[in-house]
């Protein structure tokens, strides 16, 4: 099962090495890693979706918390967060296909961002599962290039107010 952790470190060089270490040392492969700056400059957020089971998940929390540049880690359940990400989509597009792939962009909410003589570039942000859709739909037409930026996750207001 995918788990969606919330890793919120002092905001200084070589802390994304310690957290990333740590994964790499317990052999656990990071499925996703997005890390920015949050509204205080002295802290940084990284979302690191992973995939394993609740005691694995479990651990890796336990072992973050020792971590000294970090702050408070926090697993999120499905359906309390709002999950987003990034992906820009290189696509093969011949004079005749450009409409087809532009009603494609329309239908899945997808932006044109260039288009040269025989491609087109899409920016999309959305779910996984969306970005899948929207690359299946694609894939007709000959997908040259993608480009993704780990997805990013935030708290739901609904849930926070449950606290």
């Amino acid at each position: 099962m995918k788990y969606t952790l919330s890793v919120l470190v002092e905001n200084h060089p070589g802390v994304l090495s310690k957290v990333s270490g740590l994964f790499s040392r317990r052999a656990f492969n990071i499925d996703s890693l997005a890390v920015g700056i949050t509204e205080d400059p002295h802290i940084s957020r990284m979302t690191i979706v992973a995939d394993g089971d609740e005691y694995v998940i479990e651990q890796l929390e336990k072992q973050l918390n020792k971590v000294i540049p970090v702050i408070k880690v926090r697993t999120y359940t499905e359906g309390d967060y709002i999950s987003r990400e990034l992906s820009l989509i290189k696509v093969n597009s011949p004079t005749n296909k450009r409409l087809d792939i532009m009603k494609i962009a329309e239908l899945m909410e997808a932006r044109i961002v260039d288009v040269s003589l025989n491609t087109m570039t899409l920016q999309f942000a959305d779910t996984l599962e969306r970005f899948e859709t929207l690359c299946d739909l694609l894939k007709p037409y000959g997908i040259r290039e993608i480009v993704r930026t780990g997805t990013v996750a935030i708290e739901k207001d609904s849930v926070l107010s449950r606290k």
